[in-house]
This record gives structure tokens, C-alpha cells and sequence, in this order.
């Protein structure tokens, strides 16, 4: 069946095409395409290893764009496949919808209509999960799926489990992706939440065949174990590059630099001693010997403390790497005082390295704890003393 001309022109002007990922779903393949076609032709299966008579039901419908390949790789694969030829052929965006007949095509309209007035976007098709016909396991999978990417990206959106979405393939094209299976869906979500793409929802409606009809190749346990060791791996990313990546990326936008002073630092909400222990507390952990746990402890200490989050991240980052050589060397330094006739020495260049003090690694532990001790106490005094000596400025301010 031919695309009607209104949609089919919708999909042209978008730049928009289908992605049907598929495996071993011949027996409503036939179905899901015919109703596609009905909207575009711009259609790309992607036979993921099929072992049944998928690859001639694909073959019925001669204007699609099969690829096929063997043995199965997983969803994830298959659509990183997908992603790749749409942008091969030219195409902005790219609509993934599932062979096995839960999605319906006449949904199409909604993800192109919000992508038009959003461009760029990534869209999901957010399912009602109240309906009855919901399977228990699709409803918790859902919600435990959903807390998660709140927690990674901040994001609340009402379904990221659907499969049914549009996908910025143009944008995405540079991004190099690590999964294959179905925590793939996952994995392109919160990185492109990552990447500022803005993430929205359509409502859709879904199709839940009964019990004993429904093929699913979700497995349990091994899938639900690579969701959570994924989803894990994305949350330590967090706590360690993001949230201090856009926290660092805020001080450079006029607006947000604003606020962060004016409710971080100025703000009398808060005791002044709060502020001063939370710049101290930053430095010393930016300083103490322990590179690459340094900022993750700093926060996890900073929530068990009860102190200003956001000035321990901008106070520990006194450790970026221009400041490096100058920290090793002062705590290399600073070392000498406990080590008997003064310990080792060291050329203060940028060239210093961890490697230039491994024969006096002793002096270096020594120093840099004292050094981050005696820099954490200074600074944070020096805190304390700027903000009670400028109250009444701060309450004029606020």
C-alpha cells in the first residue's frame, strides 16, 4: 500500500525515515510494515539475525531498505546499525518503531508535528502504563528505568523504556556508543541527555497481546543485570565528570554565575561558618593524595557533613590540571619538614609528574596532607572573615 501524499510529505519535509529493528518476528512483521507504508516508504528493517522467515517477509515489500546480517547481536546493535545507514541516506531523524505490533504507525504524526516546533529533539513515545493490559514486569521495569535516568541526567520524563521513539541521527552520528543489547536504549538516552538534546515525550497508544500470545526476547535476569551494571557505570560518570563538568560550564554563563553567588555564597540563608568549612573542606580534598576518588568523596562527604554542595565542588576543583604541577610541587616541598636533613629535592617545572617524586613518595604523602590541612584551613578562615566583614553588603544584595 502506497503512503498517502499529507504524510508522506510530513515525513519528506522532516527529513524523517523508519527504523524496524527486528528478530524472529515474521508472524507480524508483514502487519507493522503495511502500516508504516502507509505513511512513508523511507523504511530501513533491520533483520538482527533472524532465524525464522523474517528475511522473506521483508522481501514482500520490495521499496523498504533491508539489512541483514547473522548470528544476532541484540537490539542495541541493530539500532546503531539503523542509525548508521539513515544518515548514509541523507536523513535529519529517524522513527524506531517495533515489529512485533505493539506500536501503532498512526502515531507518526505526533512525533513529527513536536519535532517541527523542537528540532532536534530526542522523542519518546510514552506509553500509558495504567492500563490493565500493562504486564507487572513492563510497569516496575519501567519505573526502576525511570529513576534512574532522573538520577543521571535530572531529566523526569513519564516513559523511558519505550521503544517507540525519534531519534536526532544527524546529531548523534559523531557518538561512539559501547552497548548491543537492550540497555542500549538506555545507554543513547542519558548520553544525550548529557550532550544538552533535548529530551520530550508524545503520548502513544500500545498494544499488549495476551499472555500467550506475547514474544518477547527480553531476558530477565541477564538483560536486568546488564541494565543495572550499566546504569551503575552512568551514575559513578555523574558523580565524577558531570555534575562538576556543568557545574565549571554554569561559572562561565553570566546568569548562572550570578545565581551561584547570590544564592551559594552571598546568601545569608546560611551561616557564614557553613560557607568558610565548605570552601576549607573543597580545597583540602582538591589537594589530599587521592587522584581520581577526590571529587566523589569530596561529595559524598559533603552530604554526610550537611555542607554547601556546591562550593565543596567549586573548592575542590583547585586541582585541574594547570594547578597540578604547582600542588605536586608545593606538597613535595612542604614534605621536607618531617623528613630527616631536609629529604629530597625536586626542580619546579611543568614537567613534574608523579613519576619525579616515586623515590620520595614518603615526602610526598607527608607533604601533600599537610599542605591540604594548612590550605584548607586558610582558605576557609579567609572565607569566614570576607563574609563577615562584607554582612551588610551580602543582606543588601539578597
Amino acid at each position: 500500500m502506497s503512503g498517502t501524499g499529507i504524510q508522506e510529505d510530513l515525513f519528506k519535509s522532516s527529513g524523517a525515515c523508519v527504523i524496524i529493528p527486528t528478530y524472529n518476528n515474521a508472524a507480524t512483521l508483514a502487519q507493522v510494515l503495511a502500516d508504516v507504508s502507509c505513511y512513508t516508504r523511507d523504511i530501513i528493517v533491520v533483520n538482527d539475525g533472524s532465524t525464522d522467515d523474517t528475511g522473506k517477509v521483508a522481501a514482500t515489500f520490495p521499496f523498504i531498505t533491508c539489512i541483514t546480517y547473522a548470528p544476532n547481536k541484540g537490539k542495541g546493535w541493530a539500532l546503531r546499525t539503523g542509525f548508521k545507514k539513515a544518515v548514509s541516506m541523507g536523513f535529519r531523524y529517524a522513527i524506531t518503531i517495533d515489529s512485533d505490533g505493539q506500536h501503532f504507525a498512526k502515531d507518526f504524526p505526533a512525533f513529527l508535528e513536536k519535532i517541527q516546533q523542537y528540532p532536534d529533539s530526542l522523542i519518546i513515545g510514552a506509553r500509558n502504563m495504567n492500563q490493565e493490559s500493562v504486564p507487572g514486569k513492563s510497569s516496575f521495569g519501567n519505573k526502576f528505568s525511570t529513576f534512574w535516568f532522573r538520577l543521571e541526567t535530572g531529566i523526569d520524563v513519564p516513559d523511558t523504556q519505550s521503544g517507540y521513539r525519534l531519534y536526532p541521527v544527524a546529531v548523534l552520528k559523531n557518538m561512539i556508543f559501547f552497548t548491543r543489547k537492550y540497555e542500549f536504549e538506555i545507554e543513547v538516552l542519558v548520553r544525550a541527555a548529557w550532550k544538552d538534546i533535548q529530551i520530550l515525550s508524545v503520548p502513544v497508544a500500545v498494544y499488549y497481546a495476551p499472555k500467550d500470545e506475547r514474544v518477547s526476547h527480553f531476558r530477565p535476569f541477564k538483560d536486568f543485570v546488564r541494565i543495572s551494571v550499566l546504569n551503575a557505570i552512568l551514575v559513578l560518570i555523574v558523580l565524577l565528570y558531570i555534575k562538576p563538568r556543568n557545574f565549571l560550564r554554569s561559572l562561565f554563563q553570566k546568569e548562572k554565575r550570578n545565581y551561584f553567588f547570590r544564592e551559594h555564597l552571598l546568601s545569608v540563608h546560611e551561616p557564614a561558618y557553613i560557607k568558610a568549612l565548605s570552601v576549607g573542606f573543597g580545597v583540602f580534598m582538591g589537594i589530599v593524595p587521592i587522584w581520581g576518588f577526590q571529587l566523589v568523596t569530596a561529595i559524598f562527604l559533603s552530604f554526610i557533613f550537611r555542607l554547601n554542595k556546591a562550593i565543596v565542588i567549586i573548592a575542590a576543583n583547585i586541582s585541574i590540571p594547570p594547578m597540578v604541577p604547582l600542588i605536586i610541587y608545593g606538597s613535595y616541598k612542604t614534605g621536607s619538614i618531617w623528613m630527616k636533613n631536609g629529604g629530597g629535592d625536586l626542580l619546579f617545572s611543568r614537567d613534574i609528574t608523579f613519576e619525579n617524586i616515586r623515590n620520595n613518595f614518603q615526602q610526598y604523602i607527608y607533604g601533600s596532607i599537610t599542605l591540604a590541612i594548612l590550605m584548607g584551613l586558610i582558605c576557609g578562615l579567609l572565607t569566614l572573615v570576607l563574609l563577615l566583614l562584607f554582612r551588610k553588603n551580602i543582606k543588601t544584595v539578597v
